[in-house]
């Protein structure tokens, strides 16, 4: 198999560019290969190769064939189920500015990216992370040892059991679930067949029922002056600043992400 033999059946569900580009990136980073290489002829063991090319014709992504993917210039392991990183969701994190030792609560962990971000790059910061998912907890915490970070991954549904923890924070973040089931049509095939949908999708009419548990659960359990950051719907940003606000918290701030949309949102107790 050449690499054009590789990349050129890829346009069936990327378009020619992507196509190529998930092509080197499965030569390069699962099989070591520079485009040197493969311009001189070096390819890998064909079968393999056969075989990661099929996952990759399902419309599986890249990054579940791989097992990882970059974040914030960190390797995270990603399976199904846990949503893929977002370039977007680091920006979230870059925007959180936590002070010495302070109690940091991540709600949804997913992967742990969000968490294991923080704690790296805020060493004095004690990092809890919160999911519904043992799979994707088993998976938060292979990404804590991956990163040599301390982070306190529990099993906890944020629409259930919350309000029965005591436990008080300075900082409360989540990108919770924040699809309408309406806006499928609109979704690429390799995200909708592939991604958990537990940790992306809302009741079509109760896009906020995440934002909403979460800044209730907020009002009891931040500090006085501890902050609450979102990652945002863009379509529902004005909505969840207008909750924010009827829940009596104060200098809220929207932020648009590197696509001008609105991408996240923070905002004080």
């Amino acid at each position: 198999m050449t690499y054009a033999d590789l990349w050129r059946p890829l346009t069936a569900v990327y378009d020619e560019r992507e196509a190529q580009a998930v092509a080197r990136l499965v030569l390069e980073e699962h099989f070591g290969l520079s485009m040197a290489d493969v311009l001189t002829g070096r390819m890998p063991d064909e079968a393999e190769l056969a075989g990661i090319q099929r996952r990759l014709l399902t419309g599986e992504p890249v990054q579940y064939v791989l097992g990882w993917t970059e974040f914030g210039g960190r390797r995270f392991a990603v399976r199904p189920g846990v949503l893929i990183p977002r370039p977007e969701t680091y920006e979230l994190c870059q925007w959180i500015h936590l002070t010495g030792p302070c109690d940091v609560l991540d709600i949804g962990t997913g992967s742990g990216c969000i968490a294991c971000t923080l704690a790296v790059e805020q060493p004095e910061a004690r990092v809890t992370g919160w999911d519904v998912s043992a799979l994707a907890l088993e998976i938060a915490r292979e990404n804590a040892k991956r990163t040599n970070v301390h982070v306190s991954f529990q099993q906890v549904d944020v629409l259930r059991q919350c309000r029965s923890i005591g436990d008080k924070w300075d900082f409360i973040v989540s990108n919770p679930p924040y699809v309408c089931e309406r806006e499928k049509g609109s979704m690429e095939r390799n995200v909708l067949d592939y991604e958990p949908h537990q940790a992306l999708f809302v009741p079509d009419d109760d896009p906020l029922l995440f934002y909403r548990a979460i800044a209730s659960y907020g009002q009891e359990a931040l500090k006085p002056g501890g902050r609450l950051y979102f990652e945002l719907n863009p379509l529902y940003a004005d909505l969840v600043q207008h909750l924010l606000s009827m829940m009596l918290y104060h200098n809220i701030e929207i932020k648009e992400d590197q696509y001008g949309k609105q991408r996240m949102i923070r905002a004080q107790r």
